[in-house]
């Protein structure tokens, strides 16, 4: 061998030598992840669900519950990423989580099935978030055992219902109808107005039995009047039987809320694909049905709906005439330390 074909045989194994010792050639593809943590409200997602998807992905979903939505937005703004893979929210946030980049932008070409079936009217913050249900918020009453006809949240502070209202909690629902009441901006930011709707739950709150389990008070007999989400008076209408006294609350003008659970992903989540999948498998139509038969909400997923049961279909606890007449929680950025404020007074009586 020549002194010229030898300097380049050595060359080259000197080249070969020194990409191995700093990992040249190919690059490994990363190890897909293999457990999934997730942060939303209790008993809202089908179990099969979950074991399905953990079976078509050979990997782990553990569950943890808030028992509020500020709970979740606690959790957001304290580096959620270090905890979960994915968090749910609502409509109400997501202002603000974008503009304090608390949560990451989805690549949804790892989620087609979202842009493909959730109806684009139902979209809050889009890049950043998929919707999973969405309810409406409205009044339910025994046309037999409520002492009053009920045409307007005004009725619901009137004494005749004293020990008869059944009610969800949190702020950002129960400040909207007093402030609806009131004929204010359901999202109102002005602390007079915001003051004078903590008056009228004042008045509201003396009429209330119980927060929470709305559909087990009323069936069971303990209040007449419940403000509740559709798919908790679904259970209720269900549990009574077709011959049940159950009506919605035929409102003349007041609007009723609308509102969105969402999935986001934080900042610093550490298995953004696994969360990714889930995010998509979700959003499957005959997936999201089935789930439907459980949770009995209403649906952002057009193409769910679409494949979804008859009794989903024909549930009478979305058959109600007002649909249109409707409002959304927006994000009321600062004013929301007025809200929690007027809010603590309220839960502790002052």
């Amino acid at each position: 061998m020549n002194l010229k074909k030898l300097t380049a045989v050595l060359l080259m194994l000197v080249l070969v030598a020194s990409l191995a010792a700093c990992g040249g050639g190919a690059a490994e593809e990363p190890e897909a992840s293999t457990e999934l943590n997730i942060y939303m409200w209790n008993e809202y997602i089908s179990d099969e669900l979950i074991a399905n998807f953990e079976a078509e992905n050979n990997c782990k979903v553990n569950l943890s519950y808030m028992s509020d939505n500020a709970d979740a937005i606690t959790k957001l703004t304290a580096g959620g990423g270090q905890e979960y893979d994915l968090i749910m929210t609502c409509d109400a946030y997501m202002e603000s989580l974008v503009a304090g980049d608390y949560v990451q932008a989805i690549n949804f070409d790892n989620v087609p099935n979202a842009t493909a079936n959730i109806n684009e009217a139902y979209w809050a913050a889009k890049e950043y978030c998929v919707p999973y249900l969405m309810n409406y918020i409205y009044v339910v009453y025994d046309t037999e055992r409520c002492p009053i006809e009920i045409t307007g949240y005004q009725d619901l502070v009137d004494p005749a219902l004293a020990g008869q209202i059944g009610s969800v909690d949190g702020a950002r629902n129960l400040f909207p109808i007093a402030l609806v009441a009131l004929g204010y901006d359901p999202n109102s930011t002005e602390e007079s107005e915001i003051a004078e709707a903590y008056e009228w739950l004042v008045d509201y709150n003396n009429n209330v039995v119980a927060y929470g389990g709305t559909e087990l008070n009323i069936t069971n007999g303990t209040v007449s009047v419940i403000f509740t989400y559709d798919g908790n008076a679904s259970w209720a209408m269900s549990e009574l039987g077709e011959n049940n006294n159950l009506v919605i609350a035929p409102f003349e003008s007041d609007p009723v809320q609308l509102g969105f659970d969402l999935y986001v992903i934080p900042k610093g989540a550490a298995h953004v694909d696994l969360a990714e999948k889930f995010l998509n498998y979700i959003c499957v139509p005959e997936v999201m049905a089935a789930n439907l038969e459980e949770f009995p909400y209403s649906c952002p997923n057009d193409a769910a709906v679409a494949v979804a049961s008859d009794t989903y279909k024909n549930d009478p606890a979305r058959d109600f005439g007002y649909k249109q007449n409707v409002f959304f929680q927006e994000d009321v950025g600062e004013a929301i330390t007025i809200y929690n404020d007027y809010y603590q007074k309220l839960k502790v009586g002052e």
